[in-house]
């Protein structure tokens, strides 16, 4: 009678822990979806008018905060500023989110679909839907038009959708998400911001913690287990999204939209070390996340840098 060398038995034991673990935090996290799941359509107020004089966006998380062009301006065109930024953002997150859809279907297309682990994605993939639809009537509500992102970008996010690794396609989850929780984690209690603004991302926040603790867990299994040339790829392929992402933060028809020259407030905001400290912090957590399992290396560093995303 033969037996199964023992690194084959270490390498089954492994795999039923990962599997195991990946229940687990499923499990835990559809609990925590049937107790704090919201319908924007019935938790919110849509029919209050705005506050007068109240900001779509914290002043200190805008493009232009701490510029030249940002003391040269009357508090009429900042309000209106945080307007446009407001909807661009949501704007941004509309895409980003469609792309995560996408993403998490592609994951559990050849996962068991009984298990908790699929289940959780496809509550996910619900909650992105109510969010997108959100965000969609929240432009509209604040009467700006919806700024796409470029035609450059979007053919780079067809790319990247195409290419991905399953770890890739995580890293850029967290990419997005985290950035803005950041952002709306400082936005909903501020009582300066309107109150339609402050609930929108109050449910934001809330049911995109739940899809952070997925995507990081995940990620931090797939970066132990995927082969090398996987992890690799995914290094290299993450750092051009957040080449993308970074870019893609800001809208330069805002600028347009509300009678700035468009060039000169570009100009500005690059320049901006109030925006480049806002844009760090805003990612040092996730950076720092991926800095230990191993993302953060080589090329892939560099490209982060490059980003302005990562010191």
């Amino acid at each position: 009678m033969t037996t199964a060398p023992d690194t084959d038995f270490t390498s089954l034991r492994d795999a039923l822990g990962v599997l195991k673990d990946r229940e687990r935090v499923a499990e835990r996290l559809l609990a925590s979806s049937a107790k704090h799941s919201f319908d924007p359509d019935q938790e919110l107020d849509w029919e209050a008018p705005f506050e007068e004089g109240k900001w779509h966006w914290p002043p200190e998380l805008l493009s232009l905060y701490d510029t030249p062009l940002w003391y040269s301006m009357s508090q009429e065109q900042r309000l209106e500023l945080s307007r446009h930024e407001s909807a661009a953002l949501a704007s941004l997150g509309i895409w980003f989110e469609l792309i995560l859809m996408q993403l998490l279907v592609r994951h559990i297309y050849d996962k068991p679909p009984t298990s908790a682990h699929v289940r959780y994605a496809l509550t996910e993939i619900a909650d992105e839907c109510r969010h997108s639809m959100m965000f969609a009537r929240v432009i509209e509500k604040g009467g700006t038009p919806a700024y796409p992102v470029s035609r450059a970008h979007q053919n780079l996010g067809r790319l990247f959708k195409t290419i991905s690794t399953t770890p890739g396609s995580f890293t850029a989850t967290l990419l997005g998400e985290e950035v803005l929780d950041w952002m709306q984690r400082l936005t909903f209690p501020d009582e300066r911001v309107q109150t339609l603004i402050r609930g929108v991302t109050r449910i934001h926040v809330v049911e995109e913690a739940r899809h952070v603790r997925y995507a990081r867990e995940e990620l931090r299994r797939q970066m132990l287990t995927a082969p090398r040339w996987e992890r690799e790829f995914t290094r290299l392929t993450c750092g051009e999204f957040a080449r993308v992402f970074s870019v893609a933060f800001v809208n330069p028809q805002v600028y347009t939209n509300i009678g700035l020259d468009r060039r000169e407030a570009v100009a500005q905001v690059r320049a901006s070390a109030h925006r480049r400290e806002v844009m760090q912090n805003g990612a040092r957590k996730l950076t720092d996340f991926l800095d230990d399992i191993g993302v953060l290396r080589g090329a892939g560093r560099a490209m982060w840098k490059q980003s302005g995303l990562l010191a």
